[in-house]
């Protein structure tokens, strides 16, 4: 069986860390599209799709984020497993029939998440777990017919549908990418609370968020479950 190929469909206006984390932590061929400059894939053939994160809102008036709806419903309905982070978790809520909402503040820093241990995405990982969060928007009701996997007292951190999973939290980021993106919200956020997540920002706390990582290589596995099951349909007709 081939090496999954997935597209990866980076929706960050700095598109260069965000490419880096994801490479460094899929283990797959990707093809990297920058969907803000109206980058999309021509047609479905991948093993599966991931969206990343945004600073960017899913209901902004924006062509590139109409563009990439449109894409992702289609790729879903095509049967490719897809995996969403952040601003991805929110636009595939959308897609589907979900809502996403404004929080009037912002879920930032090293945070506890808690999940069922019933979804395969977040197998061998710890029901209580540490993950980086840096969002203001959030899934406000998941889509019909999904299943909510993961939650804190912010609501909704995880949802699937189908072969579509989805998380609002950032298990992609290293240490770098945490702090700078913290600094980045100096403008938004007071100075006290930077000062503060800053603080959180170490090798203790990096060292627990390591853990949610798994749920690459367990999404990997689903694409490779999919994968499998085409090659052999293929052959057996």
């Amino acid at each position: 069986m081939d090496r999954p190929r997935l597209a990866l469909l980076n929706a960050a206006q700095e598109a260069a860390d965000t490419r880096r984390n994801f490479e460094r932590e899929l283990d797959a061929d990707l093809d990297v599209f920058h969907c803000p400059s109206g980058e999309l894939p021509d047609g479905f053939q991948y093993d599966g799709f991931v969206i990343t994160g945004s600073s960017a809102s899913v209901y902004w008036d924006r062509e590139w984020i109409g563009e990439l709806k449109i894409w992702v419903g289609d790729a879903i309905r095509a049967g490719l497993p897809a995996l969403g982070v952040c601003f991805g978790h929110q636009l595939l809520a959308d897609v589907m029939g979900g809502n996403v909402k404004s929080m009037g503040e912002y879920e930032l820093g090293y945070r506890t998440v808690t999940h069922d241990g019933e979804n395969r995405l977040l197998d061998g990982i710890d029901e209580t777990m540490t993950v980086f969060m840096s969002h203001s928007d959030h899934v406000t009701d998941e889509p019909p017919g999904a299943t909510v996997f993961a939650e804190n007292e912010y609501g909704i951190q995880s949802f699937r549908k189908g072969r579509v999973f989805a998380v609002q939290f950032h298990p992609e980021y290293d240490m770098e990418t945490a702090e700078l993106i913290t600094r980045g919200k100096a403008d938004e956020i007071p100075k006290e609370r930077i000062e503060s997540v800053l603080a959180g920002i170490h090798e203790e706390n990096y060292a627990a968020a390591q853990h949610a990582k798994t749920l690459f290589d367990n999404f990997l596995a689903v694409v490779k479950d999919v994968q499998r099951k085409r090659i052999d349909a293929t052959n057996s007709g």
